[in-house]
């Protein structure tokens, strides 16, 4: 069985799993506190020691779900790395949804998950989306003060592009470690985009969420996904592989920037297999393969 090594995520940053398990919907899983407990256990053993969340995940809150099975089990915090995520504000009565990157909401939301995670302090947290009114210098405030009080080891953001990255760095000493996007073989735009070579530049390695574009690579009728998973199958079939999500996450993690894909699902089956693609080969024709199924065409 492939077992997931850790890497260092960027310079100075933190040794975190290659594979990221993550717990978006781990309210919809159906699970008790000792199911829980068990399929965390279960990715561990296989490796995968970083998981995923965000304060913003789920009704009842997933945080409070995986605090509960950690707490059967509160040696297993010595073996994890926490990832979590803050600055997206709920609807309310009356008011919009809407984002905040305040340092006093920064600070709360943290609180408010080391609470519910039963834990003392977040490996890494993240600025889930770009705040259009983020001022810069408060985000440091507000990391400075985390760090200091013990609270959050490592910082980074989500979901951001090269200039809204670039701005927040310019005013912290320590590294943004990381920059969580999503990325796919449907999202092909960021590949476009710039960011991946930004992101390659400065050595940071991005997390991919959404590796399998949400299902839609599975239940979407159209041509076009038709098309793109007539090539996944195909690549099945010569890279010996047990399925289209062990060669989805091969093509994300074949990209030099060195993405480290989020595993979302809650089936142990299915993160085992993704584990496994850490040793598929994808040659470079293999890969563009993909990308010209998904675009409709070939590269000029």
């Amino acid at each position: 069985m492939t077992f997931c090594p850790k890497i260092q995520l960027a310079h100075d940053g933190p040794e975190i799993s290659k594979l990221i398990q993550g717990y978006w919907r781990l309210a919809d899983w159906d699970m008790n506190s000792q199911q829980r407990l068990s399929f965390i256990e279960r990715h561990v053993e296989s490796g995968v020691s970083t998981v995923d969340h965000a304060f913003i995940y789920g009704d009842p809150a997933c945080e409070s779900l995986f605090g509960e099975a950690l707490k059967l089990a509160p040696q297993l915090r010595r073996e994890i790395e926490i990832i979590s995520k803050c600055g997206i504000v709920s609807a309310r009565p009356g008011k919009v949804a809407h984002y905040s990157s305040s340092k006093s909401d920064i600070v709360a939301s943290v609180e408010t998950s080391l609470k519910r995670l039963g834990t003392d302090y977040l490996d890494i947290l993240l600025i889930h989306r770009p705040d259009f009114l983020m001022d810069a210098d408060e985000v440091a405030g507000a990391f400075q003060a985390l760090k200091q009080a013990g609270k959050v080891n490592h910082f980074g953001v989500s979901n951001f592009d090269a200039a809204q990255l670039s701005l927040l760095q310019s005013r912290l000493d320590a590294p943004l470690v990381t920059n969580q996007i999503e990325l796919n073989p449907v999202n092909t735009q960021v590949a476009e985009s710039g960011l991946l070579e930004y992101l390659q530049e400065r050595r940071i390695r991005p997390m991919a969420w959404s590796c399998l574009a949400g299902g839609r690579v599975f239940n979407d009728t159209s041509t076009a996904m038709q098309r793109l998973r007539n090539t996944l199958q195909l690549l099945v079939h010569e890279l010996s592989a047990s399925s289209i999500d062990q060669v989805i996450y091969a093509w994300v993690m074949k990209m030099p920037s060195q993405p480290l894909p989020i595993i979302g699902s809650g089936n142990v089956r299915r993160m085992q297999e993704a584990v496994a693609a850490l040793s598929l080969p994808m040659s470079r024709e293999q890969w563009y393969r993909v990308l010209s199924a998904a675009r409709g065409r070939d590269v000029d």
